[in-house]
């Protein structure tokens, strides 16, 4: 009543179950989320393995014309949108990599070749700290080279999208696209 002067309490009767105060936090974990995080990963024709491809450091013109497609590329430093728990204040995590506003929906994306890469490293900790906690990665190739799933050791990531570069007869950019899963699904 103390909102509503026209709602009659009195009509209402408490109902016991000794589960609601479970369902209710339930439900309340449920939240629709309008952020989102994906990883994407340049495999170069040839790489099989997950030191291979988290080692990658240059970028093909065909890359570089993906992540264009995919977002805006931004400076890291003091990025005011959605950070997808990337640094914007230190540079610890790289100094940029691409975001995008998707019919409201903020989208960062984790570039393996935007993440610090470590000399001496092999397993390139500081960029599969970020794309190894995702949940879907984007896998880029140039050309067609295998992937499979449990070349890159994750207990988050389930879903991955590879994207094969193709041109047209006309000489247009293409991408195939085909999807994969961890096994978990």
């Amino acid at each position: 009543q103390l909102l509503c002067e026209d709602v009659n309490v009195e009509r209402f009767f408490p109902v016991l179950y000794p589960k609601a105060s479970q369902l209710i936090v339930a439900f309340d974990e449920h939240v629709i989320s309008n952020n989102f995080k994906f990883g994407v990963i340049y495999q170069k024709p040839g790489q099989t393995t997950e030191e291979e491809v988290f080692s990658n450091t240059e970028e093909s013109l065909g890359f570089l014309e993906f992540l264009d497609f995919l977002g805006e590329r931004i400076q890291l430093q003091d990025f005011r949108g959605f950070r997808g728990g990337l640094d914007v204040t230190r540079g610890q995590t790289g100094t940029e990599s691409v975001y995008t506003n998707f019919r409201g929906k903020e989208i960062m994306f984790h570039v393996s070749t935007k993440l610090p890469f470590t000399e001496g490293d092999s397993q390139q900790l500081q960029r599969k700290r970020h794309i190894g906690n995702d949940i879907v990665a984007i896998i880029f190739q140039d050309e067609n080279t295998p992937f499979v799933p449990d070349m890159i050791a994750s207990n988050f990531l389930h879903a991955y999208v590879v994207i094969q570069l193709t041109h047209s007869t006309s000489g247009d950019t293409l991408y195939k696209v085909h999807g994969t899963n961890s096994g978990d699904l």
